[in-house]
């Protein structure tokens, strides 16, 4: 799997955030780049206005790209007839990007035919906050699915919902994408998801909160098992975090928004919103939480454990939790909560609860890419134990503690950032 640098990769996600993005390139407009953390070595490539011309995304590498503000762009990918491919698309606007309240991202993949294979929508949430969010494009070699399951071209396109939407921004909006293939399984599965299993919502974990700070992208999510977390989070600002959860196991989810000492007073929909990613950073639930200054909290929806045999499921939210591995929270404050109760930082917690006990997965046919992904590792279960994520790769470690040295000035860049999105929402 690709290293992980949790904590101390958000200060490098800092430092990416420093420098412009492709999509302020593209747009040649002075915008202020976003704080989101790209894959450290992402390749850079041009989405094509033509699938004829669409650049080939090979599985297991990340990719940094652009998406303009009308129109598709199209990406490649060439896939056998018995895997099953997902291709993960995160945009991410400049925090000086306005959006209108059905905007968001759309992903789609086709046959080479023109059939559709799937389509998945991503909205900001009802306070119209610009913030990273992810959709996925999807070709399954289900029986159940007599489409898209020939080897051959297939492709991605991505567009914007409302480009023109009252209030929406014309500026191009960063992106990073993210292929990954599941080989079959050895033997023949259920053709159906599991009919039982246990829906009630348990009282959220108790006990005294550990400080875990946030990651500022997938790719540096702070990883996080078992317990009560708390972090400082700012308006305007998305942190990301990893759970491993392994087959058989249950994820139970709740955000807590401590109550303020500012003094303001007013009412923010949708301050806070927690998505729920699974280990090929589709879109699972997630749960918008109001603020008006005093504790608020939301849970995520009762989620199955994690089942192969979910895929089968009509549900989407039941269908993402097909595999072990890393599922990511990520948190999002609304901007405009600064209007009426200032900068903050304002206090959250997360309560995580991972129930059921551990069983066997399916036997695969072959390696995924990248390998390892969906499943758990021993080394991912103590990583999520200390905060910090491991890796065997010396150089990228060597790098992570060099970064540690430069953390006061990329802490003076993230509060930049901050306060220009504070004054762009102020005007």
């Amino acid at each position: 799997m690709a290293v992980r640098l949790g904590v101390v990769g958000v200060l490098l996600g800092a430092t990416a955030a420093v420098a412009p993005g492709p999509a302020a390139v593209a747009s040649g407009a002075a915008v202020t780049p976003s704080p989101y953390a790209f894959a450290d070595g992402a390749r850079s490539i041009e989405g094509a206005r033509s699938t004829a011309d669409a650049v080939i995304l090979k599985p297991g590498t990340a990719y940094k790209s652009s998406l303009p503000s009308s129109g598709k762009v199209s990406y490649s990918i060439e896939l056998d007839a018995v895997s099953t491919a997902y291709v993960s698309v995160t945009a991410a606007p400049s925090p000086d990007s306005t959006v209108s309240v059905i905007d968001g991202l759309r992903v789609s993949m086709q046959d080479a035919e023109g059939n559709s294979c799937s389509v998945e929508t991503a909205s900001f949430g009802a306070a119209r906050s610009p913030h990273p969010i992810a959709a996925w494009g999807m070709r399954e070699t289900s029986p159940a699915k007599p489409l898209c399951r020939k080897a051959g071209t297939y492709y991605v396109s991505v567009e914007r919902v409302d480009p023109k939407g009252e209030g929406s921004s014309p500026d191009a909006w960063d992106l990073e994408l993210l292929a990954m293939t599941e080989p079959r399984t050895s033997k023949a599965g259920a053709t159906s998801a599991p009919e039982v299993w246990d829906s009630a919502t348990p009282q959220p974990l108790q006990g005294e909160a550990e400080r875990r700070r946030g990651g500022a992208g997938f790719a540096v999510a702070t990883p996080l098992d078992q317990g009560v977390w708390r972090d400082d989070i700012r308006p305007g600002q998305t942190v990301f975090y990893e759970v491993p959860v392994d087959w058989g196991r249950q994820l139970h989810v709740t955000a807590e928004l401590g109550s303020t000492d500012s003094g303001g007073t007013g009412y923010t929909p949708g301050a806070l919103d927690l998505a729920l990613y699974n280990p090929a950073r589709g879109h699972v639930a997630d749960v918008s939480v109001g603020y008006d200054g005093d504790q608020k909290s939301g849970s995520l929806p009762p989620l199955p454990p994690v089942d192969h045999a979910n895929r089968n499921a009509a549900i989407g939210q039941v269908g993402a939790m097909r595999f072990a591995g890393s599922y990511y929270l990520v948190a999002h404050l609304a901007e405009s909560v600064a209007d009426s109760f200032g900068d903050g930082p304002f206090k959250m917690t997360l309560r995580v609860r991972v129930s059921g006990a551990a069983k066997s997965g399916p036997e695969y046919a072959g390696e995924s890419r990248p390998a390892g992904v969906f499943e758990v590792s021993d080394q991912e279960r103590q990583a999520a134990a200390e905060g910090v994520a491991g890796g065997d790769d010396t150089a990228m470690r060597a790098v992570a503690v060099g970064g540690i040295g430069t953390g006061s000035a990329l802490l003076v860049g993230l509060g930049v950032w901050t306060v220009v999105a504070r004054r762009r929402s102020a005007v």
